[in-house]
């Protein structure tokens, strides 16, 4: 790893997971200076195996991540940081980002590939089994757990769209409504149709080997036994670095960009989980491609 870092350059990418390293290599190839700022605490250390990404189907995404890292860095012009971007500033032609060990460079354009942060629920064992068998997606993880018992912890609409997806992969299917059911006529009714069962009584534990589920505890203290719960959970930004300089958020809590992942301030771009639902790594990897080519554009037509 190249280890002579500058004070200035031309981009400057938080976060080196998925996306960021996508961007890099856009930017690499175009002999662009890039330093990678990276805390190494991905959303997905905990998941097994990456799915639904042709090429990389069934590998553990560090393997990908790490040998997305090694040919990065074979573009001398990129640069990898293990360090935490704490802060961020506005300067003339540009941006100055500090670390937490105490350092500041400079660039022209910002990337920020920094992802959420799921909010855990105070419930005893879930977050064990984030990631492994309480999931979000069932793009990302469904087929592993197909003609299992199944849950969805959501209510509303949320569930009801949950369920539709599910309902291909399983027979045995649960919503944990964790509280009042929210559904329409309707929605109950096909929920009925197909056999979809509604347990309103909050789950108080996930019982668990080492993050394989093995059974739910409700709070009155009934059990059920599930291979895999869906949880669609709240999440916070992963950096507030982006909102220090100005960025907004969508009413969902993402990073608010255009078609091209440009945020609203000039000269910042954005991509992966901290832009959109949809939440992958072939999605990531897809935007951060776009990043890069855009950021590069945007300096080609700068200097001219």
């Amino acid at each position: 790893m190249k280890t002579q870092f500058k004070t200035t350059y031309e981009v400057i990418i938080i976060g080196g997971s998925y996306s960021g390293l996508s961007a890099a290599m856009a930017l690499g190839r175009s002999l662009r200076s890039v330093l990678i700022i990276d805390g190494g605490n991905p959303c997905n250390k905990q998941t097994p195996h990456s799915h639904n990404f042709i090429t990389h189907d069934g590998e553990k995404p560090h393997v990908i991540a790490q040998k997305a890292k090694e040919q990065v860095l074979n573009y001398d012009t990129v640069h990898f940081l293990e360090d935490f971007a704490l802060s961020g500033n506005k300067a003339e032609n540009g941006f100055v980002i500090s670390t937490e060990s105490g350092k500041t460079f400079r660039a022209r354009k910002l990337i920020f590939a920094t992802g959420i942060k799921d909010v855990m629920p105070d419930i005893e064992g879930f977050s064990a089994c984030w990631g492994i068998t309480a999931i979000h997606c069932p793009y990302c993880h469904g087929y592993e757990f197909k003609s299992d018992k199944t849950a969805i912890m959501a209510n509303g609409e949320h569930a009801f769209h949950i369920a539709s997806l599910v309902n291909n992969l399983t027979d045995d299917l649960t919503i944990l409504t964790q509280g009042t059911p929210d559904f329409d006529e309707n929605q109950r009714a096909k929920l009925k149709k197909h056999d979809i069962n509604i347990i309103e009584t909050p789950v108080t534990k996930f019982e668990h080997q080492n993050g394989t589920l093995e059974k739910v505890i409700l709070e009155d203290g009934t059990s059920l036994t599930l291979k895999a719960v869906y949880a669609g959970l709240p999440f916070e930004q992963h950096s507030d670095i982006p909102q220090q300089l100005g960025c907004s958020l969508t009413e969902t809590g993402h990073l608010k960009v255009d078609l091209f992942q440009k945020t609203e301030v000039p000269g910042i771009y954005a991509c992966g989980d901290n832009t959109s639902r949809m939440r992958s790594v072939a999605y990531a990897v897809s935007t951060g491609n776009i990043v890069g080519a855009m950021v590069n554009n945007e300096l080609t037509q700068e200097d001219f």
